[in-house]
């Protein structure tokens, strides 16, 4: 059986402000084209079809263009909902949807309940988990714990236990929206560390013959038969070397795995480029990057005047400008920033309160009550986001 593996489509997106619509369309142009041309049969889609859990009507409709036309491709089609999805919106019609051959699956409790297709050698069982917010589904699947790797664990119970009654030789294949251990992360991804930490093992999914992956949105494989498919395209500058694909996944009659990338459509090539403006504005090796998305960090000491202007002039599709002074050592400035580095809400949070008690930090059940509340303006901020 031949899969097309996709993710993160996040329809209704922008890049700084900058429409992508056109070139969403021209993605699933190309996912319908590939679909025809490479004898596809399955298409999947692991999370986050659209950008927001109320996506803006254009969104809205390409989304329904690309239903009718993978419809009528006669290809069936299985979706899941991602963290940016409004899972109840996403599945508003599922049933009536699911004759047409578009199985959409936003509901936790579905999970052992797979879309069975077949082929010359026999049932495949496509099971869709979609994203499992631990603080929301833990009642749901009696976790002991309101984490992601216990959830995620306990769905996959489920699976195993559907699989374990079907007839030998059923090979099976599992969508899931999360962050997996092993996983290079960008900085479009929402984040998703509420309610624990956010990375799973991937032993969690042991059992399977393919695990398609949604949620991270660079290309990787994890394990022959653990892969994400990463976003169709660049969301931030973070992705300037991502190259952007789809997995084309044959499944054999045992279980084996043969995987092809399929290229996707590029808009614009993203450049990041550093360094003192004047520098930048003549430097002949940055002449590849005119034409270019730009996000330029300049390294002046003293910010220069006009300085998008100036970039525009030869770089007119700059969107993103940063500045980053050059400092001499022990400048106080800069020893802020770097301390401030890669640092998480918490660990922040922790180095406050030892400020404010002259060095003591926090002690395990101050940390405790930190992490708690930060888990529950997360969870507040993503209820009101889903709730109609």
């Amino acid at each position: 059986m031949r899969i097309l593996h996709t993710s993160d489509w996040h329809l209704g997106r922008s890049f700084h402000r900058v429409s992508l619509l056109d070139a969403q369309a021209a993605f699933l142009d190309h996912l319908v084209a590939t679909v025809h041309a490479r004898d596809v049969d399955a298409v999947l889609v692991a999370g986050d079809v659209y950008d927001r859990a109320v996506p803006p009507l254009t969104a809205v409709e390409l989304f329904d263009r690309a239903l009718h036309r993978l419809a009528e491709a006669g290809v069936p089609t299985v979706m899941i909902s991602g963290n940016h999805d409004s899972a109840r919106r996403l599945g508003v019609g599922a049933g009536l949807i699911e004759r047409a051959g578009i199985h959409l699956r936003t509901d936790p409790a579905g999970c052992a309940f797979p879309v069975l297709l077949a082929d010359a050698h026999g049932d495949v069982a496509l099971y869709g988990l979609p994203y499992l917010e631990p603080a929301l589904v833990r009642d749901e699947f009696r976790a002991a714990k309101a984490g992601h790797e216990a959830v995620l664990g306990a769905a996959m119970e489920r699976v195993r236990a559907d699989l374990a009654a079907r007839a030998p030789g059923t090979r099976s294949v599992v969508l899931a929206h999360a962050f997996v251990v092993g996983g290079e992360a960008s900085d479009s991804e929402r984040d998703i560390t509420v309610g624990g930490v956010a990375a799973v093992p991937a032993g969690v999914f042991d059992g399977v013959d393919y695990v398609a992956l949604g949620h991270l949105h660079g290309s990787q494989t994890l394990t022959e038969r653990v892969r994400y498919a990463g976003s169709p395209l660049a969301y931030s500058f973070s992705e300037t070397r991502h190259r952007k694909s789809m997995w084309l996944v044959d499944l054999g009659p045992g279980g084996e795995i043969a995987a092809e990338r399929i290229d996707c459509p590029v808009p614009r090539a993203l450049a990041r480029i550093r360094g003192r403006l004047d520098e930048l504005l003549a430097d002949p090796a940055l002449a590849r990057h005119e034409e270019s998305w730009v996000e330029a960090t300049l390294t002046d000491a003293v910010r220069p005047a006009e300085p998008m202007a100036r970039l525009a002039g030869r770089f007119p599709h700059t969107l993103s400008l940063l500045f980053d002074p050059e400092r001499a050592d022990g400048d106080p400035l800069a020893s802020y920033a770097q301390r401030l580095a890669g640092r998480t809400d918490q660990q922040i949070a922790e180095d406050f309160v030892a400020h404010v008690r002259g060095g003591a930090g926090p002690d395990d059940q101050e940390r405790t009550v930190l992490s708690d509340a930060f888990d529950d303006v997360r969870v507040d901020a993503g209820v009101r986001e889903v709730t109609p």
